[in-house]
């Protein structure tokens, strides 16, 4: 096995309500999911390939419920990555070289049906994770934005965090609201929907836990 690692933040939206019934072993609030993901990488390596400063935007769609399979997967890969750094981010975002069920990417491997061949293009990110603030872009693809909760009644900022011990993506995240819409082989439209901000640790054998948000 390749060892690899990395660190990086990153802007998760999915169609459910805030929370996400997947973070608690629930069923989706509607039925069905939607996803889209943008990943900044700031350090990291797969063998001696250097993963420093590149991105990476994963849009993701499942019928159902993720564990009961028939999803689609498109991933798209920071135009700046040489050939090597494509194979390398291609391979731990589709879950090779790694430990079963180590890492979400390794689980939602599995529950694929289409997996769309990636495009490489400039990706826009910028998340502040304590802010609960994020915006990701791929002109012509997707779009993303992130924002803190606001409280229904006087219309203040909501803080909320989910810390999971034994998670395979995060070991905290701050919850908050989002809009996305991506074109292209997936095409997703959401308002008002859950988002996730976290600091990433993750390598062969999973989330790396000292690296909490």
């Amino acid at each position: 096995m390749i060892p690899w690692e990395f660190k990086a933040t990153e802007l998760s939206t999915c169609n459910c309500a805030y929370g996400c019934p997947c973070q608690f072993n629930a069923l989706p609030t509607y039925g069905h999911c939607e996803a889209m993901v943008g990943i900044q990488f700031h350090q990291g390596h797969f063998g001696d390939t250097s993963l420093d400063g590149l991105r990476a935007v994963v849009i993701m769609q499942w019928p159902g419920p993720v564990h009961e399979g028939a999803g689609k997967c498109f991933a798209i890969i920071d135009e700046r990555a040489d050939q090597a750094q494509r194979d390398a981010l291609v391979t731990i975002l589709s879950g090779g070289e790694t430990e079963m069920g180590a890492t979400i990417f390794n689980v939602f491997s599995a529950t694929y049906d289409q997996v769309f061949d990636p495009v490489f293009k400039p990706i826009e990110i910028d998340v502040d994770v304590d802010a609960r603030i994020g915006h990701v872009k791929v002109e012509g693809l997707c779009e993303s934005s992130g924002r803190p909760i606001l409280n229904p009644v006087t219309g203040e900022e909501h803080r909320a965090r989910i810390d999971l011990t034994d998670g395979f993506e995060y070991s905290l995240a701050e919850m908050g609201s989002s809009s996305f819409h991506t074109s292209g082989p997936i095409v997703l439209s959401n308002e008002d929907r859950y988002a996730q901000f976290a600091h990433l640790h993750m390598n062969n054998q999973g989330v790396v836990r000292s690296a909490a948000a």
